[in-house]
């Protein structure tokens, strides 16, 4: 007789086959999905955690944890961490040098790398902080360039010890090129080399688009420069608090040498060539 029914549905393996199959794929960025429940649409933006964030058209971004739940073309689809691929192409620094992967840290040479603040500090680490790490260079803030001489004179320069100096605002007339004219000058200026940028103050060296505004702010002379940009800008600045807020903001914008003005990326890439020479 034949078998009406063909095979026993009570058989092993009966609830496998009558699964829908939804496909796997890889929460990649840029990849524009929707999320099942409420129709939000957006791409892929980054991961957090087992969290995936999307941004919609609009600029606007939500988390979603990563699974079930995501359309792709109006078909059901499970939303998986990408695999980590091997790269056949060497990586770059956010300074845009090729990264060293198999070269550990360098033990610290005694030639420096001095700059003004600690602003500038953590900016130069942003950017050169793996190039400094290989070639063993220390970056110390000198808590502004009229201490400069008098650090010179506690820890004299030599051949074997130089010193490269970042300053603010060294333009002709200026105090700071002043400053640095009379050391050059001097009995250390054969093993200093000081270098700057025009601008008043570091956070200038950030372009603005990067940050996300049209301009920085010009702030009237007696006007403590940091404080009277974030005024200008609405931003909280009646305490320090306000400030190093105001910074963090900045400095996290900062992804590579790219967001950086060319007036601060060559003199900076002149101090580490001196002092690893």
């Amino acid at each position: 007789m034949d078998d009406r029914y063909g095979t026993d549905v009570l058989a092993a393996g009966w609830r496998e086959r009558a699964r829908r199959l939804v496909p796997r794929v890889e929460a990649e960025r840029d990849l524009v999905v929707e999320v099942a429940d409420d129709g939000w649409c957006g791409a892929v933006v980054g991961l957090s955690g087992g969290n995936v964030e999307l941004e919609d058209r609009h600029g606007r971004r939500r988390l979603f944890p990563l699974g079930a739940g995501f359309l792709i073309d109006g078909g059901d689809v499970v939303l998986v961490r990408p695999e980590a691929k091997a790269s056949t192409v060497p990586s770059r620094t956010a300074s845009g040098s090729f990264a060293v992967e198999t070269e550990r840290a360098r033990v610290a040479r005694a030639s420096r790398i001095l700059v003004e603040g600690r602003h500038d500090a953590e900016l130069v680490e942003r950017i050169w902080g793996d190039d400094l790490r290989v070639e063993g260079v220390v970056v110390e803030y000198l808590r502004g360039v009229d201490l400069l001489a008098a650090m010179l004179d506690d820890e004299p320069p030599s051949a074997e010890r130089r010193y490269g100096v970042l300053v603010d605002h060294l333009v002709p007339g200026s105090k700071e090129a002043r400053i640095a004219d009379a050391v050059l000058r001097g009995r250390h200026g054969a093993h200093v080399r000081i270098v700057g940028h025009p601008y008043v103050d570091v956070w200038q060296c950030v372009k603005p688009d990067a940050v996300g505004i049209a301009a920085w702010p010009e702030v009237p002379r007696g006007v403590d420069y940091k404080t009277g940009v974030c005024r200008a800008l609405g931003w909280p600045a009646q305490t320090q608090a306000d400030l190093a807020r105001a910074w963090q903001r900045i400095l996290g914008s900062v992804r590579s040498y790219r967001d950086l003005e060319p007036a601060l990326l060559g003199r900076v890439e002149e101090l580490i060539d001196f002092v690893t020479a």
